[in-house]
């Protein structure tokens, strides 16, 4: 899976993807009054209009993009119902050819772990069958309880060609508290780096690892020191925009190929057409909000890394 993400990357020529991330006051009001009309003000309600939401943005930038990332929470926190709602913008992003990174920060060790894997990227056996639960094609991993936790991930990503991106310095201000103390002189971010660099050894595509990391965009030089420290690992950059990174701090991150970064953006682009820049689009237009929003994230990137 990893060598379709970069051969999008490279016949789009847009190393981004596309956090979809909704909130229900997100959604405009006349996705809302549809859903709510037909289901009620109910978890089936909201979780009809967040994916009526979704599915307009993925129907109006999945030509311009490779991938996307839906971030679980988003949806667990209407229930039943809101899985519901992830598992079918999962599905309808993969019939559209996109990569589907599931934003799902597992992080548990043995049986637990092995279940996470396979329930979001494997197959799990049901009596002499078996079937595929969530299907993504990457997910987001937590090391902090060490290689007990990813073996069993790196074990269904050989498997099935898929792949993780591991956390390792991410965008949030307080990620400092853990992951900059100092463990014999260095920060722990740089020891988790190569422990991603030593998985990543065991499961390599063509030219990248299934082995991912997720690096924030608001700390460019780590994110330079880290880039030397994992040649061989895609860097998925979240902190885009919204959260305050800039793509003219984004050149450390990739390779002198021009890969190895893939940068998100969520609400920079499913919320585009609240922002100023976007309002002439209004709330009918949202997904053209959300379509323009990609191609000017896309040249800014693009400038920005060469």
């Amino acid at each position: 899976m990893i060598n379709k993400l970069v051969a999008e990357i490279k016949k789009k020529d847009a190393p981004v993807v596309v956090g979809l991330d909704p909130m229900l006051g997100y959604v405009p009001e006349h996705l809302t009054k549809k859903a709510f009309e037909e289901f009620g003000e109910t978890l089936e309600g909201a979780a009809e209009a967040i994916w009526q939401y979704n599915k307009g943005i993925v129907d109006a930038v999945y030509d311009l993009i490779p991938a996307v990332k839906p971030q679980i929470a988003m949806y667990e926190q209407f229930g039943i119902p809101g899985m519901m709602a992830f598992k079918k913008t999962v599905d309808y992003c993969k019939e559209k050819g996109l990569v589907v990174i599931g934003d799902i920060k597992r992080g548990d060790i043995g049986s637990t772990s092995t279940a996470y894997a396979v329930g979001h990227l494997g197959k799990v056996t049901v009596g002499s069958r078996q079937y595929y639960g969530f299907d993504e094609d990457f997910v987001t991993v937590n090391p902090y309880l060490g290689s007990d936790g990813i073996n069993p991930f790196i074990d269904v990503c050989k498997e099935e060609k898929k792949g993780i991106f591991v956390l390792v310095k991410t965008s949030n201000p307080s990620s400092g508290e853990f992951q900059d103390r100092l463990i014999d002189g260095r920060p722990l971010y740089e020891l988790v780096g190569e422990k991603v660099a030593e998985w990543g050894s065991q499961c390599m595509g063509d030219d990248y690892s299934y082995v991912g990391c997720v690096v924030g965009a608001t700390y460019p030089e780590m994110g330079k020191i880290l880039r030397k420290i994992m040649p061989k690992t895609y860097i998925l950059v979240p902190g885009y925009g919204a959260q305050g990174g800039k793509a003219s701090d984004l050149a450390p991150y990739f390779n002198k190929d021009g890969l190895g970064a893939i940068v998100n953006s969520s609400r920079g682009i499913i919320c585009a057409y609240k922002q100023e820049k976007y309002a002439k689009f209004g709330a009918e237009n949202y997904a053209e909000a959300s379509r323009q929003a990609v191609i000017d994230m896309i040249q800014d990137i693009n400038e920005g890394r060469k």
